[in-house]
């Protein structure tokens, strides 16, 4: 019988030195114009409810699986990644941890076995990044952050990265949280960081982009906070944005059309039958071929890029690729032993 294919384990310490956020934009735009060209594959993801929405389990939190072929790379994988605010929060840890597992597509095998939490940390703020590149044309925005946690900082690095942010308004609802973001930010922001009051999250909202990155399941934005010409990114995993507010948008932009009717924001009036796959104007791996069908001008947009499977195994095998060609692998193992 022959010998199995190697499956290398890599840790957090050995990603962060093959990939920073440059890095991360630069393979976000690649996946994207894949997922349009159809080289890639990225079936939806599936939850395993953990508590998050169902009674049963109560652990406050979710694991999906996101599987994704990369046909540039040969090279197929799957993130196992979740989140949990119960007592994983209560035990000082992050919120988001996982693993993605690379599986050669030819021979069968594990290759790899990586950390998925930097790599989820770092392609969730390089494809709002990414997303934002291909809809503003002009040379600076305004951004309106609801959340402090680590992927707003992630968010806040990469932007920076592709245009100027000439102000930041920064809304939580702990007012501390949002003062260590301010300091912790200052030097990626040209113009003004202000702390809102967390009693009116209102006034984060008068912005080019607004994003949402936080815990709450209860919607903090109303449709009467919005105005002409701002895009609404609702990134995090709960219901940050109401119903009212997504009928409210003129044009509706996900990154994967059939997990953003199933996952997020707009699952609830999906569901109900109030919204439609018709609904969504454009993709963003639609755009990164063929760009905007117009430019937004006035209109109020709702731009969902929920994250896809395929954007973390293009990371993680760029990751794995580079640890192999520097010697930097250090423990494999053969499951077929």
């Amino acid at each position: 019988m022959g010998q199995g294919i190697q499956t290398a384990l890599i840790n957090q310490s050995t990603i962060k030195k093959y990939v920073d956020m440059d890095k991360a934009i630069e393979l976000i735009r690649k996946t994207y114009a894949g997922m349009g060209d159809g080289t890639t594959k990225n079936p939806r993801k599936i939850t395993l409810d953990l508590g998050e929405f169902d009674p049963y389990p109560t652990h406050d939190g979710f694991l999906n699986a996101m599987p994704a072929y990369i046909g540039s790379d040969t090279v197929a994988g799957l993130k196992w990644v979740g989140g949990i605010a119960g007592e994983r929060r209560a035990a000082d840890l992050p919120f988001i941890f996982g693993v993605i597992v690379l599986a050669d597509p030819r021979f069968g095998g594990f290759k790899a076995i990586l950390d998925g939490q930097y790599i989820t940390n770092v392609r969730t703020g390089a494809q709002t990044a990414v997303a934002i590149d291909y809809l503003f044309a002009q040379p600076s925005i305004s951004i309106g952050m609801f959340g402090t946690g680590e992927q707003a900082r992630q968010n806040l690095d990469a932007i920076s990265r592709v245009i100027e942010i000439n102000h930041l308004k920064i809304w939580n609802h702990r007012t501390e949280s949002a003062e260590k973001l301010k300091e912790d930010m200052a030097d990626l922001i040209k113009g003004d960081i202000e702390i809102v009051d967390p009693s009116k999250p209102q006034d984060a909202c008068d912005v080019d982009v607004i994003i949402t990155l936080t815990l709450a399941k209860d919607p903090i934005i109303q449709p009467e906070m919005l105005t002409p010409g701002t895009v609404i990114f609702p990134m995090g995993s709960y219901q940050e944005i109401s119903d009212a507010s997504i009928l409210r948008a003129d044009r509706i932009i996900v990154d994967h059309k059939d997990q953003a009717l199933h996952r997020g924001a707009l699952k609830p009036l999906f569901d109900a039958g109030e919204l439609k796959e018709d609904d969504i104007q454009q993709t963003l791996p639609e755009i990164a071929l063929n760009g905007l069908d117009q430019p937004l001008g006035d209109d109020i947009a709702l731009c969902i890029p929920i994250g896809v499977g395929a954007t973390d195994v293009v990371i993680a095998n760029y990751v794995y690729e580079q640890a192999m060609a520097n010697g930097d692998i250090d423990n494999t193992f053969d499951l077929e032993a």
